[in-house]
């Protein structure tokens, strides 16, 4: 006999619970979490002392679980930070929106092999774009970040502050399943070099080399510099990205030389705690897209 959706998914939320995974439930049929937000938070059950995220909420609780799932038939969130895990989130050239975009699993491999390490054989589940989330044991006392694209490109990870959806979910373009591997393994001690933030340091003041142009330019790159080194932990990527995107106009209009705004973020990104690699992606990918968008001096 089939078993039906809301008992599949229940049983789904418990396996994992059975790992150690923390879980919450998502909206049936999608991705988006089902909890109620902050600002339609009543202050009372689990959030009668202030409100609770889902990443506070998430639980191995099996009464829990239970209880929750019995009132719709919820996919599964597993929370990667309070479950002690790193996923690493590998998407296909389709998942991308683009046939130009590298395969993760691919680029992955190639990464093991630079690493003359074989592909970890951990638990693994297939997305329903085709992609593969391959599922790690962070190190005790360590709390990573997630990133996008750190990596490589195409490959992505979540771990504090972020959540994958479980074996068993169910979406419009098919189910998560489960590949191989029940255990997920130690994450490999050169990819943790990699994804690990540098330690914060005390940002001094900004010290610039003789930039010829415009004073605008460098009082603009100083300012946003200023921005970056105060941004809080959870915006510091975006920020570093908003504040490249804005400085790139004046590199469009030859006011600023380019590695010189690139050296300057650079150094502001890695002091608040951001990855070299992950600085430089997001420097990079900031700059361009604000050259190919710039409007004339005359226009802005």
């Amino acid at each position: 006999m089939t078993q039906d959706p809301r008992s599949a998914l229940l049983r789904a939320a418990l396996d994992a619970a059975e790992h150690g995974w923390h879980v919450f439930p998502l909206r049936p049929g999608t991705k988006r979490p089902a909890l109620h937000g902050e600002k339609t938070c009543t202050g009372t059950g689990p959030c009668a002392s202030g409100h609770l995220k889902w990443e506070q909420r998430a639980t191995t609780d099996s009464a829990r679980i239970q209880a929750a799932w019995s009132e719709a038939p919820f996919n599964v969130g597993i929370a990667t930070g309070p479950s002690g895990l790193v996923v690493v989130d590998l998407d296909t050239p389709e998942h991308k929106a683009s046939l130009d975009a590298p395969d993760g699993a691919a680029t992955f491999r190639a990464l093991c092999e630079r690493a003359r390490h074989a592909v970890p054989d951990t638990y693994r589940t297939r997305t329903t774009s085709g992609g593969t989330h391959l599922y790690f044991a962070a190190p005790d006392g360590v709390r990573l970040p997630n990133t996008a694209g750190t990596v490589a490109q195409s490959v992505d990870t979540r771990a504090w502050g972020g959540y994958v959806v479980a074996a068993g979910s169910i979406l419009p373009a098919g189910r998560y399943e489960a590949l191989s591997g029940s255990v997920a393994v130690a994450l490999p001690s050169w990819l943790l070099t990699i994804l690990q933030p540098a330690p914060t340091r005390p940002v001094g003041p900004l010290r610039l080399p003789a930039v010829d142009g415009s004073r605008a330019a460098v009082a603009a790159l100083k300012a946003e510099c200023a921005i970056v080194a105060a941004a809080p932990e959870g915006l510091r990527n975006t920020t570093l990205n908003r504040s490249a995107f804005k400085v790139g106009r004046f590199v469009a209009w030859g006011d600023l030389p380019r590695h010189v705004a690139e050296d300057a973020f650079q150094a502001a990104g890695e002091a608040v705690g951001l990855t070299a690699a992950e600085c430089r992606t997001t420097i990079r990918s900031a700059l361009d897209s604000s050259l190919r968008t710039a409007r004339p001096r005359e226009a802005a």
